[in-house]
C-alpha cells in the first residue's frame, strides 16, 4: 500500500459494494454511459441506442433498479418516464473502468 491509499470505513466500503452491485451488467453500464452523454433520456430512446436486444421490459427493470438504489432520478412527463444520473461523480467510476488494464 503507497502513501496515498485511503483505507475506507466499513460503512463506505457496505455502500460502495451496494453500488457496485447495482451497476454490475453490461447493460447498466452502458445507460450510464448514455445518461453521460445526454443529461436525460426515457426508456424507448435508451433501448434505441442499445439497439438489437433490447426489451422494453428488460430495460424497465433496469432503470427501476437502478433508480430504487440512488443511482438514478426519474420525472414523469405525461405518459413518459425520463431518467438521469443522480450523482454524476458516478461516472468517475466510467473513468477507472476504462483506465483499468484487468478490462
Amino acid at each position: 500500500m503507497n502513501k496515498e491509499t485511503k483505507l475506507f470505513s466499513q460503512e463506505k466500503l457496505k455502500a460502495a459494494a451496494r453500488v457496485l452491485k447495482v451497476v454490475a451488467h453490461p447493460v447498466k453500464l452502458e445507460i450510464l454511459q448514455l445518461l453521460s452523454l445526454q443529461e436525460k433520456m426515457d426508456v424507448s430512446s435508451l433501448c434505441d441506442h442499445i439497439g438489437a436486444g433490447c426489451e422494453i421490459s428488460m430495460m424497465s427493470h433496469h432503470l427501476a433498479k437502478m433508480r430504487d438504489n440512488g443511482i438514478l432520478n426519474s420525472e414523469k412527463k405525461g405518459k413518459q418516464v425520463f431518467y438521469s444520473i443522480a450523482d454524476k461523480s458516478l461516472l468517475k467510476l466510467l473513468d477507472c473502468l476504462g483506465q483499468c488494464e484487468l478490462i
